[in-house]
């Protein structure tokens, strides 16, 4: 990973773990920072929302556009398992 990734993922776990994932507790659902790759964000889903796909399609579309406000580097976001 490169400098530039690793700044990037710090920065974005920063901002789930402040802003984001309060938010989703409360519907027990975990998000994990997982890499960064030149702008694309990969994420891993936990918890209610990690199982279900229109629910998981639904807090990866809100969550990258959370983070593309806050963080203009972030292309997109992309789920693993």
């Amino acid at each position: 990973m490169t400098p530039a990734d690793e700044s990037l993922c710090s920065r974005v776990a920063q901002v789930v773990a402040e802003e984001i994932l309060p938010a989703l507790e409360m519907d027990a659902t975990g998000v994990e920072v997982v890499g960064c790759d030149r702008g694309i964000v990969q994420v891993r889903l936990s918890g209610t929302c990690g199982s279900c796909p229109s629910s998981a399609r639904a807090v990866i579309m809100g969550l990258e556009d959370e983070l593309r406000k806050r963080i203009p580097e972030v292309e997109y976001l992309e789920t693993v398992m």
